[in-house]
C-alpha cells in the first residue's frame, strides 16, 4: 500500500510540472505516468510490479500519442473546414 501511494504522489507532481510543456509532451507524460501507475498495480497484484510497471509505461506512452495523433488530425480538420466556409462567403 506504501508504494501505492508513493506512485500515486509521484504521478501528481508530475502532471503538475507540464505548464510549460507542448501538447504532444503533456499527452505523452500524462500516458506514460497512468500507464506505469496501473501497471504497477496489476504487476503487483501477479507478482513483478516493477515489470508491470514497465510494460504500462509502455502502453501508456503510445495511447498518448496516438490520442495526440487524433487530436491534431480532428483540429486539422476543423480548421480546413472552417477555411472552406470562410471562403464560400
Amino acid at each position: 500500500m506504501r508504494s501505492l501511494t508513493a506512485a500515486i504522489l509521484c504521478t501528481a507532481v508530475l502532471l503538475g510540472g507540464c505548464a510549460g510543456m507542448s501538447d504532444t509532451q503533456q499527452r505523452a507524460l500524462t500516458g506514460t505516468t497512468g500507464g506505469a501507475a496501473a501497471g504497477a498495480v496489476l504487476g503487483a497484484i501477479g507478482g513483478n510490479a516493477g515489470l508491470g510497471a514497465a510494460a504500462g509505461a509502455a502502453a501508456g506512452l503510445a495511447g498518448g500519442l496516438l490520442y495526440d495523433h487524433s487530436k491534431k488530425s480532428q483540429e486539422a480538420a476543423y480548421q480546413q473546414g472552417y477555411a472552406t466556409g470562410r471562403q464560400q462567403r
